[in-house]
């Protein structure tokens, strides 16, 4: 019985699937920024490569616009075959590539079978996270439980220094808009240094952690890797740069503006500061909202709402005034101090460290600023 048992272990060590991680890189469109991933099983007893896709959303289904305002989506996992899968990614010129993982068939079987009833309609959806719990991360919890806990052990020691503000405003690069919505919009929470695992929440640094990754034996999981689609669009963003010289020259410039205008035209400037103060109060409710209306905690007690302050919409009816030669009522000159004020608390934050938030490039743009509008317009 036992040299029986033994004739057939080979040919079920050939039925066991093989295990892929399919990464695309960034496409054009604002969600496709950060690139994406997918596991493949490769069963050789269903004869078709399937890829398990944890990226699928309904933008139709109730309240969707709002849940997303509120960081409450909802994604799912979807198994479809690996053609179909492929096919999307060739109409938008976006690279793919597969790194065929080195399993043995107990974990490769373990991996396929929980992707297999993860998939089923009643398991496939789950609550998205933009940084904890996206269609990356979850593919590399999968393989996780698949080695046993191997990954994490092997990534969560060592850090490159990443921030979630860093890989986000680098992979928004492309869509200024974008990068200025995390640049701004972004808290003290996205500043903190990632492991490699935590890392691991843009594709493509998952896939150059698991070509580092050893096995307990000291075999590279990466068994092989394959191109499978070329990329015809814009290449990956590279680092972005941290310097904020250019922003300090920016801001006293516009500041010693203001100073010459306040004695040469006042009115003129009190209509032009307007749109300023406007902007950044709506600007501010926004960042306010965030806080303590929403489940983004990433944006959670940022302080650039000491420099972008709700409280300059309180300025607006005596900026008005200004503009039109009358006298704007005490609570002016009041909320005039308190924005400039607060303003210097955000450099008061960033030189004492507390919470860091990498956000010196606004401080020095927008705190003179606020100091010029303050001594031009204080006793007018």
């Amino acid at each position: 019985m036992l040299a029986f048992l033994l004739l057939l272990s080979p040919l079920f060590a050939a039925a066991a699937p093989r295990i892929g991680v399919m990464t695309m890189q960034p496409g054009e469109v604002f969600w496709e920024r950060f690139g994406h991933d997918a596991i493949v099983v490769d069963d050789p007893t269903r004869g078709e490569a399937v890829s398990y896709n944890f990226g699928f959303f309904d933008p139709g289904e109730p309240g969707f616009v709002r849940n997303f305002v509120a960081g409450r989506m909802r994604y799912a996992l979807v198994a479809l075959p690996l053609r179909e899968d492929l096919s999307t990614y060739r109409d938008e010129g976006r690279g793919v590539r597969l790194q065929w993982l080195d399993l043995s068939p107990a974990q490769a079987q373990s991996i396929a079978d929980a992707l297999e009833h993860n998939a089923r309609p009643e398991n496939s959806r789950y609550r998205y996270d933009y940084f904890r719990d996206n269609c990356a991360t979850r593919v590399r919890d999968a393989i996780d439980r698949g080695l046993g806990g191997l990954l994490r052990e092997r990534l969560v020691a060592s850090s490159r220094g990443l921030t979630y503000r860093s890989e986000s405003t680098r992979l928004a690069s492309p869509a200024r808009w974008m990068w200025l919505g995390f640049e701004l919009g972004l808290g003290p929470n996205a500043d903190v240094p990632l492991s490699r695992w935590d890392e691991s929440f843009v594709p493509m640094r998952f896939a150059d952690n698991l070509r580092e990754v050893r096995l307990a034996d000291g075999r590279p999981l990466v068994a092989a890797e394959e191109q499978l689609l070329p990329h015809r669009i814009a290449p990956e963003p590279g680092e972005q740069s941290t310097s904020w010289w250019q922003y300090a020259l920016a801001g006293l410039a516009i500041a010693a503006l203001v100073l010459f205008a306040a004695k040469r035209r006042p009115r003129l400037l009190a209509a032009l500061v307007l749109p300023f103060w406007l902007l950044c109060g709506m600007v501010g409710a926004l960042l306010l909202y965030l806080w303590l209306g929403t489940e983004h905690w990433a944006a959670w007690a940022n302080h650039n709402l000491l420099l972008l302050d709700p409280a300059c919409l309180l300025l607006l009816p005596g900026g008005w005034a200004l503009a039109r030669g009358r006298r704007p009522g005490r609570l002016f000159a009041w909320t005039l101090l308190a924005v400039a004020l607060l303003a210097l608390g955000a450099l008061a934050l960033a030189w004492l460290q507390v919470r860091t938030q990498q956000n010196m490039r606004w401080i020095v743009l927008l705190l003179p600023i606020h100091l010029a509008l303050f001594a031009a317009l204080r006793r007018r």
